[in-house]
């Protein structure tokens, strides 16, 4: 090792050591970008009224917003696990800023596609960049500092019955111009997150070459893990199209069969969503202590009989079961990401655009599917359809066991 290697080396941090500082702005960011994405489902009771939108159209939105991710997340993350680009971040944020700003002043069902292209590859550039981020700052604690940043964006995502109650109903679609502000603020963060990224990357390529020459490197993918991860990609798809469902559809659902307001709807979702927050953050520290397969496992199976009965119960039974719900089946949110990245050792990026971005891409598709079932069935109907999806968890169990998966490393 030469003397200024040597030198960088000594001034390394601990690789064992959580960064909290970074891991808490950088959930924090995601709170900003997935809020954004959350105005565009939020503002579809309001474009169905002002534009005369069908569930079809509706759902075609949301399928431009996330069509974009799920194709580019993966393509991304595999760029960048080659050669990672820091200021990619802030650059990426741009762009959903720009989308945000002609959404506000979208005049038609076409620019309103338009408009969400672009933030939706601003997604597609943030997620698995951000994850990337997330996993360098993890220390030896990767559940919980995942979870402190996928706790982020379902929080932001939960924001949205909020921004249509307070923000959208009162101002209608301009009412979205107040969220170029937040990607602003959103592009300052991330300058400062890149510079410690390029930071901690020349750290980490120090630490390589003193290990290349006793370090042997498996490139391969055997078929066990290619199995195993076709499986865990169908979960997390079976999780999105019945969140896609709810979070898309079960305000229309609920104003129907409660004779609530949109606004009173949009809380009624809230509930849901926070709770999804709160479950995503505990899921993690969860998976450390107990194990990822379980949680996964448990998230699913728990959540089915709750999520085939909401549609059918009283209001003040729904809100409740809803919420539990929510909480438990978003529970497996980060540790879904982390099983990925452990399933497939140094592919962090690929692997977090992969289960997160393809599982938006899903719920995309999901979309599409659901508001067209919607209006050839009706309402009722597919909301009941969507409760017994959760019913696939138990798919999991062939799923390979924590340990395995820490052979197979070996």
């Amino acid at each position: 090792m030469s003397q200024t290697a040597a030198a960088i080396s000594a001034k390394a941090p601990n690789p064992n050591t959580t960064a909290y500082k970074i891991l808490f702005i950088i959930g924090l960011v995601h709170l900003l970008n997935d809020s954004i994405q959350a105005v565009i489902p939020a503002m579809f009771p309001i474009l169905e009224k002002s534009m005369g939108l069908s569930f079809t159209q509706l759902g075609m939105i949301a399928f431009s917003l996330n069509i974009v991710s799920s194709i580019l997340q993966p393509v991304i993350g595999m760029a960048t696990d080659k050669k990672p680009r820091p200021f990619a971040l802030p650059l990426g944020l741009t762009s959903t800023m720009f989308g945000v700003l002609g959404l506000a002043f979208a005049s038609s069902f076409e620019l309103v596609i338009l408009s969400v292209l672009f933030i939706g590859l601003g997604s597609a550039v943030f997620h698995p960049e951000g994850s990337r981020v997330a996993y360098m700052a993890a220390g030896s604690r990767r559940g919980l500092a995942q979870s402190i940043y996928q706790v982020g964006g379902n929080s932001g995502q939960a924001l949205a019955p909020l921004i249509t109650a307070l923000i959208l109903v009162p101002l209608g679609q301009f009412g979205a111009i107040w969220f170029t502000f937040v990607a602003a603020i959103a592009v300052a963060l991330l300058v400062y997150i890149a510079t410690w990224y390029t930071r901690k990357l020349n750290f980490e390529k120090i630490a390589a070459r003193t290990r290349q020459a006793t370090t042997k490197i498996n490139k391969g993918i055997s078929k066990n893990v290619k199995m195993a991860l076709i499986l865990i990609l169908f979960l997390i798809f079976a999780r999105s199209w019945y969140i896609s469902g709810m979070t898309n559809f079960y305000a229309f659902y609920a104003i129907d069969k409660y004779g609530l307001s949109i606004k009173e709807a949009q809380l009624f979702l809230f509930a849901f969503l926070v709770a999804g927050a709160f479950g995503t953050f505990f899921g993690g520290p969860l998976a450390d202590r107990f194990g990822k397969k379980k949680i996964i496992f448990l998230s699913m199976i728990a959540t089915a009989p709750l999520s085939v009965i909401i549609p059918f119960m009283p209001l003040p039974v729904a809100i409740f079961l809803l919420t539990i719900s929510g909480f438990i089946l978003m529970s497996s949110f980060s540790v879904t990401v982390v099983y990925a990245q452990e399933l497939v050792p140094g592919k962090i990026g690929t692997m977090a655009g992969l289960t997160v971005g393809l599982a938006f891409g899903m719920g995309a598709v999901g979309s599409v599917g659901l508001g067209y079932l919607a209006d050839m069935i009706g309402l009722p109907m597919m909301i009941i359809f969507v409760g017994f999806l959760p019913l696939l968890g138990i798919l999991t169990v062939f799923l390979p066991s924590d340990r395995e998966l820490a052979e197979w490393n070996s």
